[in-house]
Parts: structure tokens; C-alpha cells; sequence
């Protein structure tokens, strides 16, 4: 599976929600999500209509080492 290419800031903190990511800030065009699945763990994401490629991918790789999860298993747990 790709990556989507039009995805939101926001859609992308309303998809890690299920990851059990939460809101827990939001300074100017940032938002701070944090998670207590699996240890405490905080994300930083920009609060952008379409975020960049490279930006998504450095997301969702920390997002997976933090869960133990490959690329793949990550992209499908949340996209599909």
C-alpha cells in the first residue's frame, strides 16, 4: 500500500486516533497527539491541508517503531 498523497494534518490525527493517539495540543498550525499504548509517546503534526510526502513518512515511521510495527502492517492498520 502507498502512502495517501492528500491526506490532512487533522485527518491524519483523526486516523492514528485509533491507535489510541489524542489530541493534547494545538500551538498555532501544530498539533501534539499523544498516546499511552505502549508507553507514553508524542507525535507533532502540522496542522496542514495536504501534508508533504516526506513530512507523512517520518510521521508514520516513528508512529510504527513506537508500536512495533513494519511500514506495511502501520499503513494498512490505519488506511484500509
Amino acid at each position: 500500500m502507498k502512502l495517501p498523497r492528500d491526506i490532512s494534518g487533522r485527518d491524519l490525527a483523526n486516523v492514528l486516533s485509533g491507535l489510541g493517539y489524542k489530541v493534547t495540543r494545538q500551538t498555532a498550525s501544530h498539533i501534539r497527539l499523544t498516546t499511552q499504548r505502549g508507553g507514553e509517546h508524542h507525535i507533532t503534526i502540522p496542522d496542514h491541508e495536504a501534508l508533504r510526502v516526506g513530512t507523512l513518512s517520518a510521521i508514520l515511521r516513528d508512529v510504527g517503531e513506537h508500536h512495533h510495527l513494519e511500514r506495511q502492517a502501520l499503513l494498512e492498520e490505519l488506511f484500509s
